[in-house]
């Protein structure tokens, strides 16, 4: 995959995407063998341990958008990136609200509040379109890995899980069959809510940054004439 710049979107996330995995597997082991918190944790919904991938974007949401920037593909207007960007963020957070508004008793606005975040996902690509592929293809990268973890903690000994963050579920969906479960709390939220959450976080940071630095760029020689 590459953009008409010549940047290879494949190679720009290649890396990014090995430390996410290595991280994913770390928090893995590390949930296994009951390391201490606040570094891992076990309680569903991952009780907010350090040792985790959903904070990546910020790191690399800049690294993708300056890499892009410095190769000559930027956004035709930093005010616009940014603003798609922003406005992603209402699309997910809609979305999330209908969802979690719901979920208690599944419905039609249950399954567009997931179209949303998953939506707010293709947002920032309108105003810069090689990030927001970049963005993409990171983020489907990150959580497909998660998916197939979860898919083994959670129908592991019978159904009874790896007691890992991965496969306990919250008391909802506790009692469900495991590929139920597995398709409830792993496949839908990974592959709507954090697709959204990755891709909207990341152009966010990425793309004010990249204002902020080009705007140093421009104004350093200015000044110095």
């Amino acid at each position: 995959m590459a953009d008409e710049k010549g940047v290879s979107i494949t190679r720009l996330i290649a890396i990014p995407a090995v430390i996410t995995f290595l991280v994913t597997i770390l928090r893995l082991v590390g949930e296994l063998k009951h390391w201490p918190a606040p570094w891992f944790s076990t309680a569903a919904g991952g009780g907010g341990a350090v040792i985790g991938i959903s904070w990546l974007p910020i790191i690399f949401g800049p690294y993708f958008a300056l890499k892009l920037a410095n190769a000559g593909d930027g956004p035709q207007s930093a005010g616009k990136a940014i603003g798609f960007a922003l406005g992603s963020l209402v699309v997910l957070f809609a979305g999330g609200a209908a969802f979690g508004a719901t979920i208690s008793h599944p419905n039609a606005i249950t399954g567009l509040g997931l179209l949303l975040m998953l939506g707010s996902a293709f947002v920032p690509g309108i105003a810069w379109g090689s990030l927001g592929k970049a963005l993409l293809g990171y983020a489907f990268a990150a959580r497909i890995p998660v998916v197939i973890v979860m898919y083994f903690a959670i129908t592991a000994n019978g159904g009874a899980g790896w007691g890992t963050h991965y496969d306990v579920a919250p008391p909802a969906f506790a009692q469900m069959a495991p590929l139920r479960k597995f398709f409830n709390i792993g496949v839908l939220p990974q592959m709507t809510l954090w697709i959204g959450w990755t891709v909207v976080v990341g152009s966010i940071v990425g793309t004010i940054l990249t204002a902020i630095v080009h705007r140093k760029k421009q104004v350093a020689p200015s000044a110095a004439a």
